[in-house]
């Protein structure tokens, strides 16, 4: 053993996310895969380790994780643990195994652009600004090493310690990052409300709102984001199994779903590395099984307003690590349930699809419970989430524009145009026009609105119906004008000719 009198002290000069790692001066570098990295530091000291840091994604992580990795050639060993079901989950670490064990090759991203891909079952990515030489000598020059638990982590980064030191494998060598800034179009900062029937339809919908209005923020974790705040999505007719595109342009699959669901409706363990679940959250954490009591809250109650699951623990300002999903509302209005989750803080790219999939499962198993155990036989209503800052990370921009080039017009060129405000009957009569308001189902008038001006008429129609959707204020806007000049010219109008 070499005594730690002798033993050089490394420096690790992060260039890439500095914020999202744990710095040592050692000549291991130990990738958590989604186990909290502090789990394993705490059971080292910083000479023994060159920098611990989390690989969330294979196609968002690899890149900059690499990148440090050439920026500090002291680094000769590589851990990676892949331990927890949500490392198996996302594929990162065993990619980035692949990396090195099995090579790259020229290709293109799933939006096109020429970058070097990993050759393994799992896609991932490598910025194509980054030589293959230098790619090649990084993958020669470090020894890497697979486990799956952490005290097996632990005893392998120790033992690389008591090793005599490595030289470096090369100078630092630092690549540009292209940066990708997009275009803005002004928009409300504080509201939005965006609606679909599918959770598939409704995140592109998300997307292209976020993409086109978003303010471009830097995020606590280095980079960049686009947000909107206080986002509310309503879906309407998710189906029981689920709607997956074909082919399936959203980031999971029915797979990954099955084990998602597990973490919103399961209880679990306590794991030494996982933070906790939604499940544990909701079945355990306060001592009390939430989901069970708002099921008996109902049963009793039919409509009650206070069918509330909390996942906030007051704790959570002093521990750091506090969950997204803060807050649950279940409330059954004419023999409907319907559900609003509350997000904080919401990844709307890689996250939102499953979040909001996971919670629909919740609401039909609720749904299931007190029909199981009642006579009350519910339908099931819309989901809500509404997301306090719902955002979109600069790294997935790209994917995110893509997305909306080959999806977003689909989407828009199916809708039916339902507008919950009514439908508006416009005449001529008395040389004045008249517009009538009727129910959207059945059609009885609920208001009439009368006058010569069409853009008086407009904007008190909008005053009134300040929820009426943008394309059916257009039509309106258009049919006023042609009655108008078929009243100044002394024409018949009929309306939609």
């Amino acid at each position: 053993m070499l005594s730690t009198e002798t033993t050089p002290k490394f420096i690790y000069q992060p260039h890439y996310k500095p914020n999202q790692l744990i710095c040592g001066h050692g000549q291991t570098a130990i990738i958590t895969g989604w186990t909290v990295k502090q789990s394993l530091a705490k059971h080292l000291n910083p000479d023994q380790y060159a920098v611990i840091g989390n690989l969330y994604s294979p196609t968002r992580g690899i890149s900059p994780l690499l990148r440090n990795l050439i920026a500090n050639p002291h680094v000769r060993y590589l851990v990676i643990l892949n331990a927890t079901k949500e490392d198996k989950n996302s594929g990162s670490c065993q990619c980035l195994l692949d990396f090195f064990s099995q090579g790259f090759q020229l290709g293109k991203s799933d939006t096109g652009r020429e970058c070097w891909l990993i050759n393994s079952p799992i896609t991932g990515y490598i910025d194509k600004e980054i030589d293959r030489e230098t790619l090649e000598k990084l993958r020669q020059s470090i020894q890497y090493q697979l486990v799956k638990s952490i005290p097996e982590a632990i005893e392998i980064v120790k033992s690389y310690a008591e090793q005599s030191p490595l030289p470096t494998w090369g100078e630092p060598l630092i690549f540009p990052l292209l940066e990708n800034l997009p275009s803005l179009l002004p928009g409300t900062r504080y509201g939005h409300r965006i609606e679909g029937k599918t959770i598939a339809e409704t995140w592109v919908k998300i997307l292209q709102k976020i993409k086109t209005t978003g303010t471009i923020r830097p995020t606590g974790y280095d980079g960049k984001w686009q947000e909107l705040i206080d986002l509310m999505a309503v879906v309407t007719d998710e189906p029981p199994d689920f709607y997956f595109p074909e082919p399936n342009y959203l980031p999971i699959d029915r797979a990954f779903l099955t084990e998602y669901i597990g973490q919103i409706l399961d209880d679990s363990p306590i794991h030494q590395g996982v933070k906790y679940t939604y499940g544990q959250r909701l079945r355990s954490w306060f001592g009390r099984d939430q989901i069970a009591q708002v099921i008996n809250k109902l049963i009793s109650e039919i409509d009650a307003a206070s069918a509330v699951m909390s996942l906030w623990d007051v704790k959570d300002h002093e521990k750091g690590g506090s969950p997204c999903l803060n807050h649950i509302w279940v409330r059954v209005v004419e023999n409907e349930l319907s559900l609003t989750a509350i997000f904080r803080s919401n990844d709307m790219f890689a996250a939102w699809p499953a979040n909001a999939m996971g919670l629909r499962a919740l609401q039909q198993h609720i749904r299931d419970e007190i029909s199981k155990r009642s006579e009350y036989n519910l339908s099931m209503g819309p989901l809500i989430t509404i997301s306090q800052s719902a955002h979109i990370y600069d790294d997935t921009w790209e994917n995110v524009e893509r997305l909306i080039a080959t999806q977003y017009d689909k989407i828009v060129n199916q809708r039916d145009f339902f507008d919950p405000s009514g439908n508006f009957l416009i005449s001529v009569e008395k040389e004045q026009i008249l517009v009538q308001q009727t129910t959207p189902g059945s059609g009885e008038i609920v208001a009439c609105y009368q006058g010569k001006n069409p853009l008086k008429l407009i904007r008190e129609l909008a005053a009134t119906n300040p929820a009426i959707i943008p394309e059916h204020i257009g039509y309106l806007g258009i049919e006023l004008q042609k009655a108008y000049n078929c009243l100044k010219n002394n024409q018949p109008y009929i309306q939609d000719q």
